[in-house]
């Protein structure tokens, strides 16, 4: 018998002992010297670690990053999954006819930054709904993520496409986290300013094969009226300021009030 208990006991602690130490290594990839310090300087307003905690990321998970753009959480999760996951990065689709010149040249980047051996081997697929929708292998992922980027979907109305994409590849119970610029639900929703109302993304999500499991203000910059002349471009990063404004007074602001939505498929 107190062998028995001995050997739950030490099971129980293993079992307590794995969410640590992803916990611990999540820590030490963000953390690393190897990251670019201009990505680094960023955690104050995107919170990469609490918010792949919130979502409940591990190690040796398999996950979807859609529209990675030039890679700010692909040099997160890559050397994250290197060892015992995977990432699928569901990036532009570059066969599609007058190619942005800006699509080449941030694809060679993105291409190069992955190059390095802490990233593994991250797969890269062509991503352009409403043709190209296949995330992978249906019930192949555990966990699908978009960072920043639902008003570009929004804007040609793809974004159930991709909501339904998302619900194809994941597994039962896997996640869909969704990090989004937030717009005031009192105000009328016009994608092209990089803002969209969290309702409006719960709606669609959920009439799409999942439930909320839970919103989180982990991203949330009060001090940010989703208003300005230029939309989100107007503050950090891009500091997109009209000529002969102050353009220390949007940096003071900070990056854009943003949503982060932890959603489960049914």
């Amino acid at each position: 018998m107190k062998a028995l208990r001995a050997g739950s006991l030490a099971i129980s602690a293993l079992m307590l002992a794995a969410p640590a130490l992803a916990d611990d290594k999540l820590k030490s990839v963000i953390e690393s010297p190897e990251r670019p310090s201009a990505e680094a300087e960023r955690d104050q307003y995107r919170h990469p670690y609490e918010t792949l905690t919130f979502f409940g990321i591990e190690p040796d998970m398999t996950v979807v990053e859609i529209s990675p753009g030039g890679g700010w959480y692909t040099e997160i999760l890559g050397p994250y999954l290197a060892e015992e996951g995977k990432l699928v990065a569901a990036h532009w689709n570059m066969d599609q006819e007058d190619l942005p010149g800006y699509y080449e040249r941030g694809m060679a980047t993105y291409k190069e930054r992955i190059s390095a051996e802490r990233f593994g081997d991250v797969e890269i697929i062509a991503f352009d709904p409403p043709e190209m929708t296949d995330l992978g292998e249906a019930g192949s992922a555990d966990m699908v993520l978009t960072f920043r980027n639902v008003h570009s979907y929004a804007g040609d109305d793809n974004f159930r496409d991709v909501a339904e994409a998302a619900a194809a590849v994941l597994k039962t119970g896997g996640v869909f986290g969704v990090v989004g610029h937030r717009l005031p639900e009192d105000r009328e929703q016009n994608p092209s300013t990089g803002y969209v109302k969290q309702s409006w993304v719960v709606g669609i999500v959920e009439s799409s094969g999942f439930v909320l499991e839970e919103a989180s203000e982990i991203n949330a910059n009060p001090a940010d009226t989703a208003d300005h002349p230029n939309g989100v471009w107007t503050l950090p990063p891009g500091l997109n300021v009209p000529e002969g404004e102050d353009e220390e007074k949007y940096r003071e602001i900070g990056e854009s009030d943003r949503f982060t939505l932890k959603f489960v498929k049914r």
